[in-house]
């Protein structure tokens, strides 16, 4: 060999028959290179070696190993190509959510394993897979220990009792401003004679733009503590994120899909939904000057009905005869009020009123045959639109009843500020054509006009709350308890707007309650199975809906 300056070498790095002080490579020799390169490689000679030095420190990773692992050492089953694996179970389990197993320092700062193989043969690497791949999954790929935990069972239980607390809080509201609004449509009209059908229409649809800056306001002094700037980008976040899920109709959004933004959609799907609800309201102001009051009644709540009709091939609800039962035991209730022994008070869902002690008598309908059929429509159209709300402008189901909430208070304000911007147009129409001459109520009349509208707003902003917690079907189910409400309601007002409350009233009262409690059951155990469907997705969603306020 040619005697040159030597390589550095480490000693450590020498095999065992090569003295340190021997030169291993001379400069300019190819040979004595080919040959080191076929010699076997050092890091194989010091795995050798370390096996030692890995027996003598079992006695302090003894304390961070499992029994099983001590009896396979004493055993002497742990070879030297199991030194990696050994290395992964020495780690520390609660350190594998913080960072990746390759990135991650030892547990024990005492011990190192620069000396342990980079590499263990295919059989041991697949081994220590399948051992430890669950502890050390890829970090794009591994969800936190947190939502892995969870029970989808479980989780779905809790999110079906929230979101009947939910609902069961907006049902008590729209049954109590829905009997307020009632009773001061029927005394502004029959006793104040202010009668103006598509004026007090547009008031009361317009009021619904006043749902979200309200919400806004109980959100924020709900928050207030948090930054304004912080409380606006959350919200709008979760306006833009729950509208995406609307659109989609998929709790996790594709990132193709969050890119796009989904305000044409719904400029469009408002329009159309405020169309329907304009022509289904509508119908009802033309249908009371026309028929009977117990018609009215009767004909108007058999929307219930038609929602269930709709429900099942728009929104794919399974047949259940318990849900027919539940919609027909309804409609008889309703049938024994309205044909009683004298008419019952009852409200339209877009502000009148009609029936009561002073209403018009059954011989002063003008066209009863031709108001029968109006109304016939009226009632088809909203049981339609009650449905159309729910596919096109509700998120999917397994989606927090938080996000339903606040997005169904935001599309009501949306119908409302269509309504104000648009729907003014007929106004000047029919006032020169002479059909509704525009005139604004005074004194006691804007007064309880006010009152009405307001709580015709408040009913709106429940009732879309309702539908898109529960369905539509118990939602207009939900909506004929107000006419025996609004019985009993009567019993305790001064006059002029007493009436006592009937025998038949009671009747038919109990009718209505029995079957919404029986639909309820129903469809409490559907919202069971629906959300124990989407439990996967739910864990994906988290829980963090209602933190961001």
């Amino acid at each position: 060999m040619h005697k040159g300056s030597r390589f550095n070498t480490p000693s450590a790095l020498l095999s065992p028959g090569q003295p340190e002080d021997e030169p291993s490579i001379t400069r300019g020799s190819s040979s004595d290179l080919v040959h080191l390169s076929r010699e076997a490689s050092p890091f194989q000679q010091v795995a050798v070696d370390s096996q030692e030095q890995v027996k003598g420190e079992q006695a302090v990773a003894g304390r961070n190993r499992s029994p099983s692992h001590h009896r396979e050492q004493s055993e002497g089953r742990i070879s030297e190509d199991d030194s990696y694996k050994v290395w992964a179970l020495d780690d520390d389990p609660n350190e594998e959510d913080d960072m990746p197993s390759d990135l991650r320092p030892s547990a024990n700062s005492k011990r190192s394993h620069a000396h342990a193989p980079l590499l263990s043969n295919g059989k041991a690497g697949d081994d220590s897979d399948r051992r430890s791949g669950s502890r050390s999954p890829s970090l794009h790929s591994r969800p936190s220990r947190r939502l892995r935990e969870k029970d989808p069972e479980a989780l779905a239980k809790a999110a079906t009792r929230k979101r009947y607390t939910y609902a069961a809080c907006f049902l008590l509201l729209s049954l109590i401003s829905f009997t307020i609004q009632t009773e001061t449509a029927v005394y502004i009209q029959h006793n104040l004679k202010w009668n103006k059908a598509y004026c007090m229409l547009y008031f009361t649809h317009g009021s619904w733009s006043l749902l979200w800056p309200t919400q806004l306001l109980i959100l924020r002094l709900n928050s207030w503590s948090t930054p304004w700037r912080v409380f606006w980008r959350r919200h709008v976040g979760l306006i833009r994120s729950t509208a995406q899920m609307v659109e989609h109709q998929k709790l996790n959004i594709p990132p193709e899909y969050s890119r796009k933004s989904p305000v044409p959609y719904f400029l469009r799907t408002m329009a159309f939904v405020t169309c329907a609800l304009t022509v289904a309201g509508g119908s009802w102001y033309v249908a009371v000057d026309l028929t009977t009051a117990s018609d009215l009644t009767a004909i108007y709540n058999c929307s219930a009905f038609f929602a269930y009709a709709f429900a099942v091939p728009m929104l794919h609800e399974k047949l259940r005869w318990s849900k027919v039962l539940s919609v027909a035991i309804a409609i008889a209730g309703v049938l024994i009020v309205a044909y009683g022994d004298k008419p019952a008070k009852h409200g339209s869902k877009s502000g009148g009123g009609a029936g009561g002690p002073n209403a018009p008598d059954n011989d002063e309908a003008s066209n009863r045959a031709l108001g029968n059929i109006v109304i016939g429509v009226g009632s088809v159209l909203y049981g339609f639109y009650e449905v159309l709300y729910k596919k096109v402008a509700c998120p999917p189901e397994g989606c927090s009843p938080h996000r339903g909430m606040v997005f169904a208070n935001v599309f009501g304000s949306l119908i409302g500020v269509f309504t104000l911007t648009v729907l003014w147009i007929p106004i000047p129409i029919l006032h020169v054509l002479g059909i509704e001459k525009f005139e604004l109520p005074h004194g006691e009349a804007a007064w309880m006009l006010v009152i009405s509208v307001f709580a015709n707003a408040t009913f709106s902003g429940a009732f879309l709350t309702l539908i898109s917690l529960t369905s539509p079907v118990l939602s207009s189910v939900a909506a004929l308890l107000t006419i025996f409400l609004v019985a009993v309601t009567d019993q305790l007002l001064p006059p002029p707007m007493y009436s006592p409350l009937s025998f038949v009233a009671v009747v038919g009262g109990s009718l209505i309650i029995a079957a919404f409690l029986l639909l309820s059951w129903a469809t409490y155990r559907e919202m069971q199975e629906e959300q124990a469907h989407h439990a996967p997705d739910m864990v994906e969603q988290g829980s963090d809906d209602d933190s961001d306020y």
